[in-house]
């Protein structure tokens, strides 16, 4: 095409000594962007907790430097050289190693690999799809892990912790909007207003749910979505019922788990590992359908913001020390 910029704005972090690195906006030549089969402009992309550890260096998220930060992106093809795709498709990715090993959304134009681009869905814009965004596609994960366990709406209580962050309140939402009782944990009592409208049945304090180190205490809900670890993990656990399912999506709360067999062996409760970054594209599609089909859009306008590029490096750290709520749309 020949009405393509010369360059592209994007945030990229480069390497400075050992594992430490420096972020900074620049202008890159489109010509150096790497090697795939797409051109995508990207008009969106959304601001993730891991996208937030990777722009404060709070954690190891980048494998190759230098790196475009951004798990997500939504956008529109403007070269194509595979036979699935062609210019003017409307096109979303998450994680598959976006800001790891593959440039990332934090760029007004990313080049990349067929393999790991899917086509937006149709009723979704794509500023809907990144305020849905990685953290909102992992809860439709969870939610298909605790239906396949075959959990049904009207029986059991259904927890979730880091009720107000992008995974746990899309999950709020979702699992309500379902039919489920829905038991919201958080650490700030002052969201407990959003929460409800969210859709939760009560708002729980991490101290509501302590079991002071017990392995085994009072059954109570029958199933829960986790973006914890650590000792919140394992209380969960321990209060899960006969026969329910704990699926695990984060480490907020740490990666260890302080927990013992006896849930397992003595309540067969399940723990399910729940990975959104390289999940096979047939489960992809078929989260994005369910979220098609079941996530309430004004809803989801209610608890999405969107925010201008510019603004990414003030945000990670806001993302990280719970200064921010719901799900952060970022325009490109």
């Amino acid at each position: 095409m020949t009405d393509l910029p010369e360059t592209t704005r994007a945030l990229i972090a480069r390497q400075t000594e050992g594992r430490k690195y420096a972020t900074a906006f620049e202008d890159i030549p489109l010509a150096d962007l790497p090697e795939g089969e797409l051109l995508v402009r990207v008009s969106h992309s959304a601001l993730n907790y891991k996208d937030a550890l990777a722009i404060t260096g709070k954690a190891p998220i980048i494998r190759a430097f230098p790196m475009v930060l951004g798990i997500d992106l939504a956008g529109e093809v403007v070269e194509s050289a595979s036979a699935d795709f062609a210019p003017g498709d409307k096109v979303l990715v998450n994680g598959f190693g976006l800001s790891e090993t593959l440039w990332g959304g934090y760029s007004q134009y990313q080049r990349l690999p067929a393999r790991v681009v899917q086509k937006l869905p149709e009723s979704f814009s794509p500023e809907q799809a990144m305020q849905i965004g990685t953290a909102g596609y992992t809860a439709m994960l969870c939610v298909m892990a605790l239906t396949e366990h075959g959990l049904a709406p009207g029986k059991d209580a259904v927890l979730v912790t880091g009720a107000t962050g992008g995974v746990g309140s899309v999950a709020v939402s979702l699992l309500a909007r379902a039919g489920f009782a829905v038991s919201a944990v958080t650490g700030r009592a002052e969201q407990e207003g959003f929460l409800k409208s969210l859709g939760a049945a009560e708002v729980l304090s991490r101290e509501d749910i302590d079991t002071g180190g017990r392995p085994l205490a009072r059954e109570r809900w029958g199933a829960a979505v986790d973006v914890a670890g650590g000792k919140l993990l394992a209380d969960v656990i321990a209060q899960t019922k006969y026969d329910g399912i704990v699926a695990a999506c984060g480490m907020a709360g740490g990666g260890d788990l302080p927990a013992s067999v006896y849930p397992f062996i003595l309540r067969g409760v399940t723990l399910r590992g729940v990975d959104s970054v390289m999940v096979p594209m047939a489960r992809r599609v078929r989260a994005w359908e369910r979220l098609e089909a079941e996530l309430d859009r004004d809803l989801l306008a209610e608890l999405s913001e969107t925010r201008p590029m510019a603004d990414l490096p003030t945000l990670g750290p806001d993302l990280l020390e719970g200064r921010l709520k719901g799900r952060i749309a970022i325009e490109i």
